[in-house]
């Protein structure tokens, strides 16, 4: 929510999925799978770094 608030790319995302006739809700839905990805992303590397493996 905060995205849609602020972000001008996920402004135009919105303002573009609207016009295509999607619901509110679906659009809603979209970015916060990217969201997740993104973040997932980010920690991906740093999981893998802090644990040694084991032989």
């Amino acid at each position: 929510m905060t995205r849609i608030r602020w972000d001008e790319r996920t402004q135009k995302y919105l303002q573009r999925r609207t016009a295509e006739g999607m619901s509110k809700r679906e659009i809603i839905r979209c970015p916060k799978r990217y969201v997740a990805r993104e973040f997932y992303r980010h920690i991906q590397p740093l999981a893998t770094s802090q644990f040694p493996t084991v032989a």
